[in-house]
């Protein structure tokens, strides 16, 4: 004796919609992850003067679909000339370097690496 089930379709949707929805919480909250790694270290390679620049940091997440774009940046006018390793400087602060956005992100790259493999297990 065979009996109709109803509702299957609407409780496979509503699975698809629960298990798209858990991976895309899981994948903001590794780039978010890595932002904060990789911008704590940048930080530390930022030169440090009046403190206007390292104050100016920023992080930025945004979602497109199925893409989840992160971005750390500073948002003080004359952080591009500080960044730029053409134009000659020094500095006072001793771990402050040139392309300090960049080497943070190199630096770290062992720990973003883990940190997204980490949020984005099951």
């Amino acid at each position: 004796m065979a009996a109709k089930v109803k509702g299957i379709s609407q409780a496979r949707k509503n699975l698809n919609a629960l298990v798209g929805d858990i991976q895309g919480r899981m994948a903001v909250r590794a780039i978010q992850s890595a932002l904060i790694i990789g911008g704590s270290q940048a930080a530390l390679y930022t030169p440090i003067d009046t403190s206007t620049l390292i104050n100016s940091q920023y992080r930025d997440i945004e979602v497109n679909g199925t893409r989840v774009t992160g971005r750390v940046g500073y948002s003080a006018n004359y952080a591009i000339y500080v960044h730029d390793p053409d134009v000659p400087q020094t500095f006072r602060r001793a771990t402050a370097k040139k392309e300090f956005l960049s080497k943070g992100f190199e630096d770290t790259k062992r720990q973003i690496d883990a940190v997204i493999a980490k949020e984005m297990s099951l």
